[in-house]
């Protein structure tokens, strides 16, 4: 009998027994197990393209914390390709501007967005059961227009068994367990997978010796909307600290305290709270009232699978790969696994692309991966120097960044979550428009301002062919695949799309990734490139 192993912030889909409890066993075309963002999206994605698909979560919504809060322009331009970006960016709190200290000395500060011209901002905190519960929002709007979705809410997987082709699983209920059969399984149950356990398969990695206390303080401050970042903060012995606004007068204060710690004694309220009201008053000069809303103790690994997908199963999110949190790559980089998988799977079940397209799910993201733990290695061990000679080194780049601009780009408080570009990769095509490289084959979609909107709105989830400038008349009467026309475009899309060139053509792909752009209009061209891109030629 399946029981809550922990409180939930919403009750989004609540438990109701179903007919697999007690009729005959069937077969869905796809399962997803997890009802996290990456679930959520994944699924959401797949119905909305008539994907007939079942999400099994083994609780009611989510769990109590702020946990993944900063999300990136290119999670919430995907969001709004699926219906719930808006919403996100409406409830978060809105920020492009970060600042990194040594002590107390302001070392430098950043604009991850300065240019004008997107619909999104480069980063929003947002706690992450309102970004489940905006997702969820989405799914149930898909719904009411027949998009089939459905989603079990205290189902709990048991067992898994894996056939050549459908998979076999047992669930648990409060009531009745039942088995049912899927075509494809889509695990995302998180960085402890007990799918990826039952079927035996490792999770290669380091576990860095380190802890680092949250704390989500409800508050009115006057604090600015930026990322602060402290090394060697002067207000307490922890070696960094990091601040945060998210909505609802909530503040999110990490605390690095070292690996050799007594857990029980450090979440003890009034030594958080002694560490809270240090920092504080350094700020403001004195202690505003506040409360501790959430409180927890993380240690964090850089792992990953040696491939994502095993058969009919695929991987994706933190249960296929896991990194720190320092450079919100974890949720972020989810939410890219799961439009890259949605988006061919769907081509495959509708016969468009052979099953080899779906190896290049592995390919791609399991590319990204290894750039995700690179990054996320690389800040870690320079805010946790593992040895003397590191420790110098560390301290040594601080002190010079105060005052010389050369040192500024070794300072690494967490490299910021970036969309993966897929360079050289089979399923792209030709480059063969001398326009700027942020827009070459490989990259995804930039947004630019258009004549109603933003570019990015009027970019179908499905393959597209963007023609720009004097290309237009050129492609007129082209009906092979949709066909987003620019003839007169605006500065910055000239300057993101074009550069000096008075026309372009670029073909863009379901997950808005570019395919391939040339100068000219060439039909023959575009159609091999299709082609190539669903795996059919490569």
């Amino acid at each position: 009998m399946v029981q809550a192993r922990y409180s939930t912030a919403f009750t989004l889909y609540p438990y109701k027994a179903n007919a697999d409890q007690t009729g005959p066993q069937r077969r869905v075309p796809v399962l997803i197990v997890g009802g996290g963002p990456v679930g959520l999206a994944t699924a959401l994605d797949l119905g909305r393209k008539g994907t007939p698909v079942l999400l099994l979560d083994d609780h009611e919504g989510p769990g109590l914390g702020s946990k993944a809060i900063c999300f990136a322009k290119r999670t919430l331009d995907i969001a709004h390709r699926l219906g719930a970006g808006q919403t996100m960016v409406d409830k978060g709190v809105v920020w492009n501007i970060g600042k990194v200290f040594n002590q107390d000395d302001k070392l430098f500060e950043f604009n991850l967005l300065p240019e004008g011209g997107h619909r999104n901002p480069a980063f929003i905190n947002l706690q992450q059961p309102y970004f489940e519960h905006f997702l969820h929002d989405a799914i149930l709007d898909e719904q009411t227009k027949g998009a089939p979705i459905e989603i079990r809410g205290l189902n709990r997987v048991t067992s898994l068994e894996s056939k050549d082709d459908h998979v076999v699983v047992s669930v648990d209920t409060p009531d009745e367990s039942y088995v049912i059969e899927a075509d494809w399984l889509i695990a995302c149950d998180g960085a402890r997978s007990p799918l990826r356990t039952m079927l035996g398969l490792g999770f290669d990695g380091r576990i860095f010796e380190d802890n680092f206390l949250i704390a989500d303080v409800e508050m009115r401050a006057d604090f600015p909307t930026e990322r602060w970042f402290w090394f060697r903060p002067p207000f307490t012995e922890a070696q960094s600290t990091l601040l945060h606004k998210q909505p609802d007068d909530i503040w999110r204060i990490d605390f690095q305290l070292g690996w050799d710690i007594d857990r029980q004694a450090e979440l003890d309220p009034d030594r958080i709270r002694a560490r809270v009201d240090a920092m504080l008053s350094f700020q403001t000069g004195e202690v505003p009232e506040y409360d501790l809303h959430w409180t927890s103790i993380y240690t964090f690994q850089c792992r990953r699978m040696q491939n994502f997908r095993h058969g009919r199963v695929f991987f994706a999110g933190d249960s296929a790969h896991q990194v720190s949190p320092f450079g919100a790559r974890g949720a972020n980089s989810g939410m890219q696994d799961a439009e890259n998988l949605a988006w061919k799977l769907h081509a495959y079940l509708q016969g468009d692309a052979p099953e080899t397209l779906l190896d290049s799910y592995n390919h791609e993201r399991g590319f990204a991966a290894d750039e995700n733990i690179l990054n996320s290695s690389r800040s870690t061990d320079f805010m946790t120097p593992k040895s003397g000679v590191s420790m110098v080194f560390r301290d040594a780049v601080l002190d010079l960044a105060q005052h010389y601009d050369f040192a500024r780009p070794l300072v690494n408080s967490g490299r910021l979550s970036m969309p993966c570009v897929y360079d050289d990769f089979p399923l792209f095509g030709a480059d063969e428009l001398a326009a700027p490289p942020r827009t070459r084959p490989g990259a995804s979609c930039t947004d630019a301002p258009v004549a109603e909107g933003f570019l990015l709105d009027h970019l179908p989830s499905d393959f597209a062919l963007l023609v720009i400038g004097d290309q237009v008349a050129q492609a007129n009467g082209f009906d092979d695949l949709p066909v987003v026309s620019v003839p007169a475009p605006s500065p910055e899309l000239k300057d993101r799309y074009l550069g000096d060139a008075s026309g372009a053509v670029y073909l863009i792909r379901p997950d808005h990734h570019i395919v391939a752009r040339w100068a000219t209009f060439d039909a023959g061209n575009v159609n091999a490139a299709h082609a190539r891109a669903l795996g059919k030629e490569t």
